[in-house]
């Protein structure tokens, strides 16, 4: 199955809850921090959120 690889580009402060909360779901925490996830729906709906705070890569 596919990876996606996704970096935290902007900061989460003065964002609302929800979008704050899904960060912490797929494991952002930290400016540039970068996470690997499986594609799932889920996390393409999660990343679908807050894509204007992330960059997204696909990888095998």
């Amino acid at each position: 199955m596919s990876k996606l690889t996704v970096t935290l580009k902007k900061s989460s402060i003065g964002r609302p809850q929800d979008q704050r909360a899904t960060l912490r779901g797929l494991g952002l925490s930290r400016l540039n921090q970068t996470v690997e996830r499986e594609d799932t729906p889920a996390i393409r709906g999660m990343v679908k959120k807050v894509i204007h705070l992330v960059t997204v890569t696909e990888s095998n």
